[in-house]
């Protein structure tokens, strides 16, 4: 898998993870304010389609993920 790839597949998880913890009809509730979250990385995937800095994809190079032709490879 490419940088791309972990980049979407970790923001859907923790957008879905958050999602389920914040919404108070989940059988695995625990706080509304797990909405922040799901807030923060909506914030941050929008911030990186506009600069196009990415701080989990810098991570992924430098752990050895190759890097895509998507809007996190440089």
């Amino acid at each position: 898998m490419t940088v791309e790839r972990y980049i979407r597949i970790m923001a859907g998880f923790f957008v879905m993870l958050s999602l389920a913890l914040g919404l108070e009809g989940s059988p695995i509730f625990v706080s509304k304010w797990f909405l922040a979250f799901t807030a923060f990385v909506g914030l941050n995937l929008f911030q990186s389609g506009i600069t196009g800095f990415c701080p989990p994809g810098i991570l992924l190079r430098k752990l050895g993920v190759p890097e895509g032709n998507g809007s996190c490879a440089r």
